[in-house]
């Protein structure tokens, strides 16, 4: 009769056990949501009387004007004190010079006649100009939007953006080539060049 060794059976079998292990605890990661408020933006109508539009124009090497325009409507649309979107539309036939380069000769009716002609901004058949707004960064303090003179729109962006929640004031400086608007005027002088930049410092109260 063969022998059975005992010691070596048990030994094989806890090994077996032992190899085999009890199974592993599977890690549950638990995933935290954290809900953040929602805020609806409103639309809001701008204050027409305290708000305005004042523009500049050099003639290089020679002086410059500069006068107001009036707004005749718009919105900002603000999510709290993120400026979502809006619309001011100008009237083109409200320019008004301020400044004081003027002679007998060279009145500021005459600017406007200028102003208001084929020449410049064909306000005659362009009465309005407008601004929509497609997006801001108010770090940076830049508004983003199109920009719509004599028929014509292209992408510009105001800088300098300053919003004042207390007072309900938004301002900030427009810049555009007069060119690119078909605004197209240029002087017959070599010596004398009308720039090209339109400057728009502009002042919103809400």
């Amino acid at each position: 009769m063969k022998k059975i060794n005992l010691f070596a059976i048990i030994a094989t079998v806890s090994v077996s056990m032992i190899s085999c292990g009890a199974p592993e605890e599977k890690k549950v990661e638990e995933t935290v949501v954290e809900e953040v408020e929602t805020v609806e933006p409103t639309s809001i109508n701008i204050n027409l009387p305290e708000s305005s539009v004042m523009w500049k124009g050099r003639v290089l090497g020679m002086h410059s004007h500069h006068g107001t325009v009036a707004i005749t409507e718009g919105t900002l649309e603000m999510a709290g004190d993120v400026v979502t979107g809006g619309k001011f539309t100008i009237d083109m036939k409200s320019i008004n010079p301020t400044d004081s380069a003027y002679s007998a000769e060279k009145t500021p009716e005459k600017l406007v006649g200028h102003l208001s002609s084929a020449d410049f901004f064909l306000v005659d058949s362009f009465p309005t100009a407008s601004f929509v707004i497609k997006s801001a960064d108010l770090a940076a303090k830049t508004i983003t939007g199109d920009l719509t003179v004599r028929g014509t729109t292209n992408e510009e962006v105001i800088e300098n953006v300053m919003i004042n929640q207390e007072s309900g004031e938004a301002t900030g400086k427009l810049v555009f080539d007069r060119q690119a608007f078909g605004v197209a005027f240029t002087h017959p002088l070599k010596d004398v060049v009308i720039s090209n930049d339109i400057e728009l410092d502009i002042k919103l109260k809400m």
